[in-house]
């Protein structure tokens, strides 16, 4: 059994980290850390978990849950910039992996390497700080990489995708609330979102000469869960030849599919899926690309380099079917 601590566990992330581990075969959780919500049942917060768990969210010094012999992994879970302070308060032991889901380190910075397992699975297997991808980044990614492996990005790369409310966090804010976002879109961080930076350290990564543009529009989405990102660029292929780089590109990947069908969100909330479907238009390619933002997204991709730290099945506790109707 792999033991583990969760850091930040009363957050969308930390809930989705919980409901997938207690189901997992080889996780045991040690310990669920929030200050506010210390002592109160995880049901309490996470109402989903209610008859699943009796566990409490733990106060206790973090200290002191980082000595718990025996612990393997921790996740962290408490928002962008609060990792770095949170491991120059909190030396973590060398035995302990560390798996956060800020942006803190996805520059690879610190010794963490950045944790997209289509990207770089091997890395992952070896190292022990994983800094896991942002969700605009992991669809955004999946959609290029099988181009920046043939070294096929000859151009500038447009982006439109919309994310799900999850996508903001817990905390309450003027675009997240109820009577705003429903029968509601808006833009925002256009050709400045911050998941620009570690999606071209990606396609560089594999296209050393990558240099054009990522033209990336976000959109705020009327629903809770999901992403769908519309990708195209210049491809001088055909379709069936473009099929067959992504068919191959994903072979040995569990959980990015190409489909020739057409592909909604529907197939992909409530799993780690990625869902690719590819079309020809004149020069351009477009690569549409669907992934739950918590899970694929976040919590999802967080046990799937669980599993690859810890030397499990790619897929375990990660078997979860879509609630298509």
């Amino acid at each position: 059994m792999v033991t583990i601590g969760i850091v930040g566990a009363a957050g969308y992330t930390g809930g989705e980290l919980l409901r997938i581990l207690l189901n997992h075969p080889s996780v045991e959780i040690s310990w669920a850390h929030s200050k506010s919500q210390a002592g109160k049942p995880i049901y309490s917060t996470h109402t989903d978990l209610f008859g699943d768990t009796d566990l409490a969210f733990s106060g206790a010094e973090i200290a002191d849950l980082l000595a718990i012999d025996g612990l393997n992994a921790i996740f962290l879970c408490s928002g962008h910039n609060e990792s770095k302070k949170f491991l120059e308060s909190n030396p973590v032991p060398p035995s302990v992996k560390i798996i956060d889901l800020s942006t803190d380190f996805r520059d690879q910075s610190n010794g963490f390497v950045y944790g997209l397992p289509e990207l770089q699975r091997e890395r992952i297997k070896t190292a022990d700080k994983i800094a896991n991808p942002g969700c605009f980044a992991t669809s955004i990614e999946l959609a290029l990489l099988p181009l920046a492996a043939a070294g096929l990005l000859t151009d500038d790369v447009h982006v439109s995708a919309v994310t799900g409310s999850t996508g903001a966090g817990q905390a309450l804010s003027a675009t997240t609330h109820f009577t705003w976002r429903n029968n509601n879109m808006s833009i925002y961080k256009a050709f400045t979102h911050q998941h620009l930076k570690e999606i071209k350290m990606s396609l560089t990564s594999l296209q050393h000469n990558f240099a054009k543009e990522v033209n990336f529009i976000p959109y705020r989405g009327d629903f809770a869960r999901g992403i769908m990102a519309n990708v195209y660029t210049k491809f001088s292929g055909t379709l069936e030849e473009a099929l067959a780089l992504y068919q191959t590109y994903y072979a040995s990947h569990p959980f990015t599919h190409v489909s020739t069908q057409d592909i909604d969100l529907k197939q992909v909330v409530n799993t780690n899926k990625c869902l690719i479907q590819l079309q020809k238009h004149g020069d351009n390619l477009l690569i549409t690309s669907e992934i739950d933002n918590l899970t694929k997204g976040a919590s999802g991709q967080a046990v799937q380099n669980l599993n690859l730290l810890f030397g499990l099945p790619e897929d375990a506790g990660l078997r979860l079917k879509a609630a298509a109707f």
